[in-house]
C-alpha cells in the first residue's frame, strides 16, 4: 500500500533488546517492561509468514490471542474468524457504557511475500542490526500491531476504564483480495471511529528530525480496466493493416498522453495549505496556488510532474501490464493492456470507463473492469480527532506540522469509509524517505520510533474512548 524510495542506509549504533528496553524509560517515561515487550512481539510476529497461500495467518493470530489473554484479557473478549487460509482477530477491551459506540484500532496480519534468495537476510526472521528492526513486515503492518497490542497491556496495567469499549480488528488479506476486511467492516460497521496503523506516520529530514506527520483521512478507489483487442491473425509473413498489437500500442499511447480534469476537495486543499510552506521553492508555491485555485494550470502542470504529489490532483490511471500474440511466427490473434486507475473520490466506475472509451476512440476495443472497486468517501476532520491527535504527536515533538492527507494506494480503511465509519490513519512510524522499504527488500523500522508511537497510542485511546 505504499511507494518505496530508495536512497542511503544510516550507518548506527547497534542497539540490543537489552538497551533499548534499559533506555526506554529514562528517555521517553515509557515503562521499560512495556517498551520491551512491544519490541518483543514484533520480533516474534516477523517470524510468521503470513503471506497469501502460506496459511500462517491464524498461528499469528493465535499467538497475538496469547499475549492479550497473558496480559489480563478474557478468553470470551478474544475472537478469531476463520476465512478459508487466512483469519480475522477482534478483540475488546470493555468499556463502561455498553451503550456507546466503540472505536476500532486496525491493522492488517498478512504480508507480501518475499524469497530469501532476493534480501540479504532471512525475510522472516527479524533480526536486529544498526538501530533497525529488519524483516518481511517489519514496517508494513506488524510495526503497527505490535504497538497497539503493547498499548493495550499498558492501559490495562494502569487500569484504564474507557467510557466506550475500544475494539483491536485485524484482518488477514489487506495485501491482496481485501476479503476479511469486507467481512469484518459489516460486522462493525456500527462503530463510531476507526484509527488505522497502516497509514499516516511523520516523515523525517536528513538530519533525522521530524519535519511533517501525515494523517490519513481518505483514499483513492482503486480500479482495473482490462482493454481487449482481437484479430484473426494469420501468418507473420502476410503482414495486413490490421494488428492487435498495433491497436494496443495506438490505445497505450493516447492514454499515456492523457490527464484526468483537476479535481480537488476540502482535504486534499487542506494537504497543500500546510504542505506548501513546508516545500521549498516553486513545487511548495504551486501548492499554495492550486490550494486557493485548483484551475490554475500552471500550478496543476507542475504538481503533476511531480510524482509524490500527482496522487492529490485527481484521477490517474497508468498502463501497469500487457499481454499480446500467441506466437512468434504468427500476427497476433489477441492483445490485452491493464489499466490500473486510483479514482478521486466522488467518481464512478462508469464515468471513468466512459472517460476511457472516449481516450482510446477505437470501437473495436473492449473494456472490462478487472475487479469489484469500493468507493471510499473521504472522512471529515473531525474536531475531537483532530484534537487528540494534536496532543499525541506533541507528546512525540511539540509542535509538529499536521497534514492532513488522501492515500493514492489502498488500505483497510476504504471498507470502513464506505460503511459510513469515518476512518483516520493515524500510524505510529516516524521514519527518513530513505528508510521505507515496504513491499521492497530488506524491509526494516527504526527502533527509536518505538517509544513515541507507544506514547502517541496511549494518548489517542486514554482521549477518544472517554
Amino acid at each position: 500500500m505504499r511507494s518505496v524510495t530508495t536512497r542511503r542506509a544510516l550507518g548506527a549504533i547497534f542497539l540490543s533488546l537489552q538497551f533499548v528496553a534499559a533506555a526506554s524509560a529514562s528517555d521517553t517515561g515509557v515503562p521499560k517492561a512495556i517498551s520491551g515487550q512491544a519490541l518483543e512481539i514484533l520480533t516474534r510476529s516477523v517470524g510468521f509468514k503470513t503471506v497469501q497461500g502460506e496459511g500462517q495467518v491464524p498461528a499469528y493470530a493465535a499467538y497475538l490471542a496469547g499475549v492479550l489473554k497473558d496480559g489480563g484479557f478474557a478468553a470470551e473478549d478474544i475472537t478469531i474468524t476463520p476465512y478459508g487460509e487466512t483469519a480475522t482477530l477482534v478483540a475488546r477491551y470493555r468499556g463502561r457504557d455498553p451503550a456507546a459506540k466503540p472505536i476500532l484500532i486496525a491493522g492488517h496480519m498478512d504480508v507480501v511475500s518475499a524469497f530469501r534468495e532476493d534480501w540479504e537476510r532471512d525475510p522472516f526472521t527479524a533480526v536486529i542490526e544498526n538501530g533497525y528492526v529488519f524483516g518481511r513486515g517489519s514496517s508494513d503492518n506488524k510495526f503497527g500491531i505490535a504497538t497497539m497490542v503493547a498499548t493495550l497491556l499498558w492501559l490495562r496495567q494502569e487500569g484504564f476504564r474507557p467510557r466506550r469499549d475500544i475494539l483491536l480488528a485485524l484482518t488477514g488479506d489487506e495485501e491482496t483480495t481485501q476479503s476479511t476486511t469486507a467481512a469484518l467492516a459489516q460486522r462493525l460497521k456500527h462503530a463510531e471511529l476507526l484509527l488505522n496503523s497502516d497509514a499516516g506516520g511523520a516523515l523525517l529530514g536528513d538530519d533525522r528530525k521530524p519535519v511533517v506527520y501525515g494523517l490519513q483521512a481518505a483514499e483513492k478507489t482503486y480500479m482495473d480496466f482490462q482493454i481487449a483487442f482481437t484479430n484473426p491473425g494469420g501468418h507473420s509473413s502476410r503482414p495486413s493493416a490490421s494488428n492487435a498489437i498495433y491497436d494496443m500500442a495506438r490505445a497505450v499511447s493516447r492514454i499515456a498522453a492523457f490527464r484526468f480534469p483537476a479535481r480537488s476537495s476540502e482535504l486534499t486543499r487542506a494537504y497543500f495549505r500546510a504542505a506548501g510552506p513546508l516545500t521549498p521553492g516553486e513545487v511548495g508555491a504551486a501548492m499554495l496556488r492550486y490550494a486557493e485555485n485548483p484551475a490554475d494550470q500552471a500550478a496543476y502542470d507542475l504538481l503533476a510532474r511531480q510524482p509524490e504529489h500527482v496522487g492529490q490532483l485527481g484521477t490517474t490511471c497508468v498502463a501497469t501490464m500487457a499481454r499480446a500474440g500467441h506466437a512468434a511466427n504468427a500476427l497476433p490473434q489477441s492483445a490485452m493492456v491493464n489499466i490500473n486507475c486510483r479514482v478521486f473520490p466522488g467518481e464512478s466506475v462508469d464515468s471513468v470507463k466512459t472517460t476511457l472509451e472516449r481516450v482510446i476512440e477505437d470501437p473495436a476495443a473492449t473494456i472490462t473492469v478487472a475487479n469489484k472497486p469500493v468507493p471510499s468517501d473521504a472522512s471529515p476532520l473531525r474536531d475531537d480527532v483532530m484534537k487528540a491527535l494534536r496532543k499525541a504527536i506533541d507528546l512525540r515533538a511539540p509542535g509538529l506540522p499536521i497534514v492532513p492527507s488522501m492515500s493514492a494506494g489502498a488500505t483497510d480503511s476504504l471498507y470502513f469509509r464506505n460503511l459510513g465509519v469515518p476512518s483516520y490513519g493515524v500510524g505510529g512510524i516516524f521514519m527518513h524517505p530513505s528508510d521505507s522499504y515496504a513491499h521492497g527488500l530488506n524491509e526494516r523500522v527504526p527502533i527509536a520510533t518505538l517509544d513515541g508511537a507507544l506514547l502517541q497510542w496511549r494518548s489517542l485511546l486514554r482521549d477518544l474512548s472517554r
